[in-house]
């Protein structure tokens, strides 16, 4: 009986030298590959498919860019998702992958799941994850191979694979449409300044293009509307990389802490995600009370690093987005957001379910007796008085 295993499939460089490496070193009869439409480019899309036809015994394509608009990156924008400064595009992304994958490995009854993940990252943590919860036998040929990207260009080379790496070159890019990732290469050296032709969504912020504002509507924490026109996820997302882009809004170039302990030089590109991310956050400020916003901010910290370690099957990442989704029944209204030089702050924010209330706090206001609050005023810090009189 043939051995089937079901490859998590990119069209890229390490998944591509998979296919024929299960095939020689791990004795698989048939290699079947499945790429995960999560808003990669179109062009990367086709080109993965004819790598992917010509190398691999069945190719499955699934598009998957409106589950993953509705169930991860909306939770993301309501739990603010961030880990120290990154965006989650990437680790938001790999467990529907790893899902997609294993429901067609299921259902046709095969005998193993295989990623192209390597052993130094976080992906391999979030695809398994996902796939340790299967009685499948998980392979991971970068990792159980102890393969460098330079003997993989060779292999590839070799095999007459056709790949847009080179030693020139040797960026890794990650894509889909919360943001995108480039490693690899002089990047690895973190006092290495990041070359332009890194960049593909975002100009450069010193181009000093007049600024724009953009406005987003949100509807219970979630984007509904972009300047006064309501559209899906999908297409705001889009919309919004191309106008912050332009703005060179959502560049990071950061150290960060990788799961395993070690310390990476990553850069990312997310100029939607920094809009909107800035645009709910300022929202929240508006709408959520000064405890809820106290509160809430420990809860996007947890959920967020969960979200980073690709641990959504958790009971406390369920719990966690419980929280958060209560925490956004009011949040409704929109803000505008001023797009200018590399940034991308607020500049008026409006909701009707606002814990604001203008004429309570404008100077010129009668509807409070500014004489009451010196009652307040008399017990505000009374303990502290009290101890300095004693000593």
């Amino acid at each position: 009986m043939s051995e089937v295993i079901v490859l998590a499939y990119s069209g890229g460089l390490d998944t591509s030298v998979c296919i024929p490496l299960l095939r020689e070193r791990y004795g698989f009869e048939k290699v079947i590959t499945v790429l995960t439409d999560v808003g990669q480019p179109k062009e990367d899309i086709e080109r993965g498919n004819e790598r992917a036809e010509k190398l691999s015994d069945g190719h499955y394509v699934i598009d998957a860019k409106e589950e993953f608009v509705r169930d991860y990156i909306f939770p993301a924008i309501k739990a603010n998702g961030s880990y120290e400064g990154y965006v989650l595009g990437t680790a938001i992304a790999r467990p529907l992958i790893a899902i997609k994958t294993v429901e067609i490995a299921e259902e046709l009854g095969a005998d193993a799941l295989g990623h192209g993940c390597t052993g130094r990252g976080n992906d391999q943590l979030r695809f398994e994850t996902i796939f340790r919860a299967t009685d499948l036998r998980v392979v991971a040929p970068m990792r159980d191979l102890d393969l460098s990207r330079e003997w993989e260009i060779d292999y590839a080379r070799d095999h007459g694979i056709d790949v847009p790496v080179t030693r020139e070159r040797p960026w890794s890019i990650d894509e889909n449409l919360w943001s995108r990732s480039i490693e690899g290469g002089d990047l690895e050296d973190p006092y290495s300044e990041p070359p332009e032709e890194i960049y593909a969504w975002t100009k450069s912020p010193e181009r000093r293009i007049p600024p724009e504002k953009v406005e987003i509507e949100f509807s219970k924490g979630v984007p509904i509307a972009l300047n006064g026109e309501r559209i899906g996820g999908v297409e705001l997302i889009r919309r919004l990389n191309r106008l912050a882009g332009e703005h060179g809004v959502g560049r990071t170039d950061m150290i960060e802490d990788r799961v395993l302990g070690l310390k990476a030089r990553e850069n990312y590109e997310h100029p939607a995600a920094t809009v909107l991310l800035a645009a709910h956050q300022d929202l929240e400020r508006l709408v959520l009370s000064r405890a809820q916003l106290r509160f809430k901010a420990t809860v996007d910290d947890a959920w967020s690093e969960l979200a980073y370690m690709g641990l959504v099957n958790d009971p406390l990442y369920a719990d966690l987005s419980a929280f958060v989704d209560k925490s956004q029944e009011r949040m409704n209204g929109s803000v505008k957001m001023k797009l200018s030089c590399g940034r991308a702050y607020p500049v008026g924010r409006t909701s009707p379910d606002a814990i604001y209330d203008q004429d309570m706090v404008s100077f010129d206001s009668q509807t409070l007796s500014q004489r009451d609050s010196e009652g307040f005023c008399k017990y505000h810090g009374f303990q502290a008085r009290f101890l300095n009189k004693k000593r």
